[in-house]
């Protein structure tokens, strides 16, 4: 631990010790620190830079079953004096909650594990924009490429610190490195938009940029010409830059807050087979370089690989200590949480694992499809699983990808979209959320 742990630590111990003098039951309160730093250009030329660095604190206190949660940025001694005054004032005044409390002692975290989450690569402006400047660059080599919307680079530092009343204290910080860049092709009304982009814990894991501009160039001419899709029903490949986007909807039917107001599709679903046999999908919150690796979850427990999906068989919910409580179930760690707000269940580094064959033989033989590399909306109902979004992408035709299409919209129940999911073996742990290539067969395909 450094010394700025250590006081960081000290000063929350010390907040909670004050907040239990003035009146409190039970108290836990939370430190971020982040720094970021970012650098933008358009066809070479800086258009941006931008540092900001700001520091949050929030106090969360208990008396029998009330419970509220302040926040302020002034650590100094006046002004936490007065959020332990105004924490005391609001929490008497609110509802009984016979649900929130902290987590329990027994599953609190006992050690920090080492992540490799921090980097000690701390980029100057100027080295972001070289980066930046060298990803556009790569972009507009590629014939076709018409306009820049430009190509941007940022790095941020967070420290998070969290103490609880019942013997909880730790901190641990984590960096982060991204790397953009957007082009158009072609001209007039044909003119058609594509990016890339990278993100990790280690600048030297990032995608490099002459490779990332390229495949940004290269996504963006390859959609000219787009045309009308055909409608029915067929299967639908989904491209790893977007089939993750099932498994937040995953997250979130299975989160605990969900099944405890029955406001999930899957509440009927906890060991029972909602995918084929062989998919398996887990939850890593100690994985090394994770983007959404961290030590202790917003209460201070300490989380373990889960296996959600065995064999096809959901295995667990998402809960922090309040949805816990509420299903008679312990925190699986998983309470995530902002200064100025109640914790409430996330997953950390979710992914389905690699299937048996790659994406070439996911499609060869589906004689009419399509292979969808954007999605658009957020049509999706979490109460009854109903799944409608608008995506553009390739029509598939007799196991090959041809010609572009736009302007589709795909829709299915994702009960129903689970069951029928089949995962390629190009998994890459790029996101947080990560998927490899997926395939559902039966959707409906609407062109329009």
């Amino acid at each position: 631990m450094n010394s700025d742990s250590t006081l960081r630590e000290n000063l929350l111990n010390e907040l909670i010790k004050k907040a239990k003098q003035n009146g409190a039951d039970a108290a836990d309160a939370i430190l971020l620190h982040n720094t970021n730093l970012s650098a933008a250009c358009r066809f070479g030329k800086l258009e941006d830079v931008q540092r900001a660095e700001s520091q949050d604190l929030g106090l969360r206190v208990f008396i029998g079953c009330q419970q509220a949660y302040v926040a302020t940025s002034n650590t100094s001694k006046p002004a936490l004096k007065e959020l332990i005054e105004r924490g005391i004032s609001m929490v008497r005044a609110v509802p009984e909650d016979p649900y929130c409390g902290l987590a329990d002692q027994s599953i609190l975290a006992t050690e920090i594990p080492f992540l490799n989450i921090v980097d000690k690569v701390n980029p100057t402006a100027e080295a972001l924009l070289k980066s930046a400047q060298e990803a556009e660059d790569s972009a507009l080599t590629i014939k076709g490429i018409t306009n820049s919307e430009g190509g941007e680079a940022a790095y941020s530092l967070t420290s998070a610190t969290l103490a609880t009343s019942n013997g909880f204290s730790g901190s641990y910080e984590l960096t982060r490195h991204s790397l953009s860049v957007s082009v158009l092709a072609g001209s007039g009304t044909e003119m058609e938009r594509d990016y890339e982009y990278s993100i990790s814990c280690h600048k030297n894991d990032l995608i490099s940029p002459k490779e990332l501009g390229y495949s940004a160039g290269q996504k963006a001419t390859r959609r000219l010409g787009a045309k009308k899709a055909k409608s029915g029903q067929m299967s639908v490949i989904f491209d790893p830059r977007v089939s993750n986007s099932l498994l937040q909807h995953l997250s979130s039917a299975i989160s605990g807050a969900a099944i405890a107001r029955s406001t999930s599709f899957m509440i009927d679903q906890l060991e029972k087979p909602v995918f084929n046999e062989g998919i398996d999908i887990f939850d890593e919150p100690h994985k090394l370089k994770g983007l959404r690796s961290r030590p202790f979850d917003g209460e201070g427990v300490g989380g373990v690989k889960r296996k959600i999906v065995d064999n096809g068989k959901l295995t667990s919910w998402l809960l922090d200590s309040r949805s816990g409580r509420q299903l008679k179930m312990s925190s699986t760690g998983h309470a995530s949480r902002s200064t100025s707000g109640a914790p409430s269940p996330a997953p950390t580094n979710l992914y389905i694992g690699a299937g048996p064959i790659n994406s070439k033989r996911l499609i060869e033989d589906i004689k009419e499809g399509v292979y969808i590399t954007e999605l658009i909306g957020m049509g999706v109902n979490n109460v009854t699983g109903d799944y409608s979004r608008g995506a553009s992408g390739f029509m598939i035709q007799n196991g090959e990808i041809t010609y572009p299409v736009s302007e589709i919209t795909i829709a299915g129940n994702l009960k129903s979209m689970f069951r029928e999911l089949t995962p390629a073996n190009d998994l890459e742990f790029r996101f947080g959320i990560d998927t490899p290539t997926i395939r559902i067969d039966g959707m409906t395909v609407a062109g329009t």
